[in-house]
This record gives C-alpha cells, structure tokens and sequence, in this order.
C-alpha cells in the first residue's frame, strides 16, 4: 500500500497543490458530496479544477482583489467546493461562517456577523438569496467593512474560460508565496464566530504533512464526515487535508446528519470509508440514538481509523460505541484522540493509529489539587483519556500559574508550539499578544503529562474554585449524564460567585422532561446524590425544558451562553432549586 506523494516544495501553496492533484489524479473522486437519499454527486479533480477556474473568473470580474476576506455562508451545496477553490486562486482569503440556525433569531445571527466584520474585516459575504435581507443592512451601516453580498449559487457557469483572462488569474495565483494568508478561520461561538485565525499557505502545507504522516495516510485512504467546515475539526482535518494529499472526502450534511446520525455510517459502508473525525458527543449520539433496525447492511469494517476531537474525551463514550457498532465490523483498535486548535491548523498531539489509547484511572479529589495520583479502593475514580504522543514538528509544556514548567504528573496550563503555527489572531493584536510568549501559544487548557502522552482534562476559564478546590465542570457533567429523568448530553456546570462566602459555589442546568413538581423534586434530589458520589456538593440546580440550552456553532453546550441567559431569568421561565 502506497503512502500519499507530499512533497511541499514542489506545490507549496494551496491552489498549485490542488492543481498539481488534478494533473496526477484526474479522474479520481476528490469530494463525494452526500445527500439523504439522492446519488451522490461526485467531483472528480480534474472537473473540480476545471469549476473552480470558472469561479475565478467571476470573483475577478468583481473586482475581488488579492488579500481580501471572502465569507461564505452557505449550507451543503455541491458548489460550494469550487467556489472556495477559486476564491483562493485569485489570492482572497475563504472564510467559512456558520449558516444560521432555524432557531437562532436573527438579530443575534445579525449581532454575531456584524461582530465578526468589524474584528475579522470581512470584505464580501457569499450566501443564499434568502440571507439578503438581514445582510443587506449590514452592508449600508456607516462603518461596515462589508462591501457586498453575492450570490454565487445563481450563477451561471454555462460558459467557455477565455485563455486570456484564465492566464491573467493563474499569473496572480502563481504570485502567491507561501508565506501569505492562506485563509480565516474562527474560533466556535454561540451567538457568533470570534478569534478570527489566520493561516499561511506553508502552516497549513506543512500540517498536511505531518498530521497526514501520524495518521498514516495512504492513497487507499478515504475521509467520510458530517462536520461543518466552519469548525477546524472540519475545515482543516475533513476537508483541506484530503484535498491536499489527493484521497477522497465523503462529505454529509451536518444538518441532515443531526436528524439522522446513521448517515455517517451508511457513507462508511457504501463508500468503504477508512478515516473519519468526530467530536466526543457524537460517540454518544450514534451509540444511543441510532436504533437497531436502522443499521441493517451497515459494515464498519473498512474503518481503518476514527479520530476523537475538539471537545474533553469521554472513556464512556469510547465504550458506549464500541458496545453497539463492534457486531457490525467495528475494530475497537480504529479508535484514536487528538489534541489541537484551531491557533495550530488543526492538531499538536495524536493516538498511534491501530493502538489501543492509554486511560488512567486516577484519584479525582487529589487531581482537583493539581496531582495526577493512581486510584486506590478509598478514591473517587476519574478515567483520565490520553490526547496521545507529539506530532512531528511540535512542541508542548505544562506550566503553572506563573509560566513555569512543572514536572510530570503534575495538572498545569497546557503551553505549545507548532511548525503549523497560525500568523495571530486578523486585527486583534492585543490578544494575540496574551496568548503568546516566546514563540509559545497558552491554550487555556488543563492537563498532564505522563510518560510523553498527554492529558486534556479541562479548560482553564471553565474551572470552579469552592474553598480554594478546582472542580472541573466534565467531571459533574460526566456524573449528570448517567442521572434517571435528565436528557443525556444536555446538563451543564459552572460556578457562581458567593459574595458573602467570597468563593464560587456549584450550579447545574439540566434539561429534563419531567413536568410535575413531585417529578422536578425527584430529579433534584437524584442530581444532588450524583454530585455526593463524586464528593461535590452541589447548591442550586436549574431545570429547564427540552431544548432549552443554547449551543455553539460546534453543537455542543455553551456553558459561558448558558450561564448569561439564566441571570436575570424568573421562576416562571427556569425551574430553579
């Protein structure tokens, strides 16, 4: 079996790699876009190529210029790939925004746009028609950045490329230097996107490169996801990674695939998809939410790796999906974890593929003081999850409070460095600079590290402080979830400042089902007992309706959106205790 053919120097920007595929792989399948029940519409590279040339024409007709920031929001369209293709051949800079939400109003949705503009400096908005009369406004504002809104769907690419115009825009696509912004990325949000990242053509080159390598990538291999590609779990690992090393991706609607999980793994079995990437809360969704009846045909057995990311990881979960999916061809050893951000392209450490993950059981009380101690018969146990060893070409520490190294064992700040590292943060130089020291990125994260793997085990603004003990908020969370009369996945904690006591005490939101006071009581009562099982003493407990909580563009509870939207909040719109 081949490994893929990665030489960086000999196509180091993204359109000259992507065109140097088309040249070696023609007629291979570079993106299968997947629709519930249609047939998949397949972009060859060559015909892909060929689009988005067409693209790059009616993007320099406008007067699109080198440099700017093109942001798309546009749901699962087959177009969508060229049009990136050709943004950036023209030297703008693709940016993906969220489409937004049946259920999000849409003068947050306005807010958040509005927000990013004026942070990121989006140039021009690519959508669909029916977005144009909450942009338009946006665009007439005294002080928009936003010069335009187009609507490259209805465009009519029924023409021939006319030789001049095609060689003028591959001149400027062959001015390009690696070190030049490739595209923006954002950080997730709720209401909007922010920490607008920028990449160069080289950081994200050179992460194809060393991720693909500790991957284990070979030209047999093939991508399927459900992840948006306004998240870098998305964007770079299921999308520019493939493209770049010229395997197939399997793309499926994210919104399709929330209303039917199995949709991912009818991808799997009918296109003999061998890597796919997903966040930790998906692990459960597919576990618990797919019912047998529906996995009739399914075939997992070409998964040659799935890869855990972007969110705390669960042990439960690995279990739960090993349970339901190894009878049909599941291998528990495809299991892995990454480690990454956004500020790092994508990843920093990675499980050994085809390895099983290293899990710690540890004493949860003494890692709450900072000390990674093995459980004995008197611990509350915590499963601690390996991220895995360093990438090649990355560097990571762990340091405390005040950026000094700690010794292994020891929980501290996770601090890293990368051959991938993004240029900062697009018009946001102040915190840029808080992050970064030395040539060193501070992530904000929580973790250890044992026998050169490391651990992930929270974030550092989320932690909670009772009396001078850290309380990690996935530690109450992973308790909540297995709680009778509470709906999994949709609990979060956080802590709430006690003035009189001058430190935080614990609060949960939890969304139930439960309708009668005698039913609210129970599910209090039974939440108060899963906090003394882990030795956390819990003081109020909010219960809210189905679908109350507010979640990130990533899909997950905001526990910063939450905990704002319950201030304020009376008696007769939240079931407090």
């Amino acid at each position: 079996m081949k490994t893929f053919n990665f030489n960086i120097d000999e196509a180091d920007t993204l359109w000259r790699r992507w065109k140097l595929n088309s040249e070696r792989y023609p007629d291979k399948d570079a993106i299968v876009h997947w629709v519930a029940g249609e047939e998949p519409y397949r972009w060859t590279y060559k015909n892909l190529i060929n689009t988005a040339k067409k693209y790059s024409v009616k993007l320099k007709e406008l007067g699109i210029k080198p440099g700017e920031i093109c942001a798309n929001i546009i749901r699962h369209n087959e177009n969508f790939y060229p049009l990136y293709l050709g943004i950036s051949r023209i030297g703008a800079l693709p940016a993906v925004l969220a489409f937004p939400n049946p259920r999000l109003h849409p003068d947050k949705f306005r807010q958040g746009l509005e927000g990013m503009a004026q942070r990121s400096g989006l140039d021009y908005i690519f959508t669909e028609r029916e977005l144009e009369p909450l942009i338009k406004p946006l665009i007439e504002k005294p002080g928009s950045t936003i010069k335009n809104v187009y609507f490259p769907l209805e465009w009519d690419l029924d023409f021939e490329i006319d030789p001049k115009a095609d060689d003028e825009i591959e001149m400027i696509a062959g001015s390009i230097k690696d070190s030049d912004p490739g595209l923006l990325q954002h950080s997730s949000g709720t209401t909007g996107l922010q920490k607008p990242v920028v990449l160069s053509h080289r950081a994200i080159m050179n992460h194809v490169y060393q991720l693909g390598k500790a991957m284990k990538l070979t030209e047999n291999d093939k991508v399927a996801s459900w992840l948006p590609l306004y998240h870098d779990l998305g964007l770079i690992g299921s999308y520019h990674i493939p493209l770049a090393l010229g395997i197939p991706l399997i793309q499926i609607d994210p919104f399709q695939w929330i209303l039917a999980p199995v949709l991912l793994l009818e991808a799997i079995t009918k296109e003999k998809a061998t890597v796919s990437f997903t966040p930790n809360f998906a692990y459960n969704i597919m576990a618990e939410k797919i019912n047998e009846e529906d996995l009739e045909g399914i075939d997992l057995s070409s998964l040659r790796v799935i890869i855990n990311a972007a969110e705390p990881i669960r042990h439960d979960s690995h279990e739960k999906f090993v349970r339901k999916f190894q009878k049909y061809g599941f291998n528990p050893l495809a299991l892995a974890v990454l480690y990454g951000m956004a500020e790092t392209t994508l990843g920093v450490t990675l499980t050994e593929p085809s390895n099983p993950i290293t899990e710690l059981s540890v004493d949860r009380n003494e890692l709450s003081k900072g000390v990674m101690k093995f459980s004995d018969d008197n611990s509350v146990v915590r499963i601690c999850v390996s991220s895995g060893k360093l990438i090649d070409e990355c560097e990571a520490r762990i340091v405390d409070e005040n950026r000094n190294d700690i010794p292994d064992g020891l929980v501290g700040e996770v601090v890293v460095k990368s051959i991938s590292m993004f240029d900062g943060y697009r018009n946001y130089p102040e915190k840029t600079a808080e992050v970064f020291e030395g040539g060193w990125y501070y992530t904000g994260d929580y973790g250890f590290r044992y026998k050169d793997e490391f651990f992930i085990i929270g974030r550092k603004k989320d932690i909670i402080i009772v009396a001078g003990k850290n309380i990690y908020p996935e530690d109450i969370e992973d308790a909540l979830n297995q709680t009778e009369g509470l709906i999994p996945g949709r609990v979060i904690a956080f802590g709430e400042e006690d003035a009189e006591m001058g430190t935080e005490f614990v609060s949960v939101v939890a969304e139930t089902k439960a309708e009668t006071e005698d039913e609210k009581n129970k599910v209090r009562m039974t939440i108060l007992k899963a906090g003394m099982n882990i030795d956390v003493v819990i003081h109020k407990v909010y219960l809210v309706p189905s679908r109350w909580l507010i979640k990130s563009s990533a899909g997950k509870p905001s526990r910063k959106s939450n905990k704002e939207r319950l201030i304020g909040i009376t008696d007769s719109q939240v079931w407090s205790r």
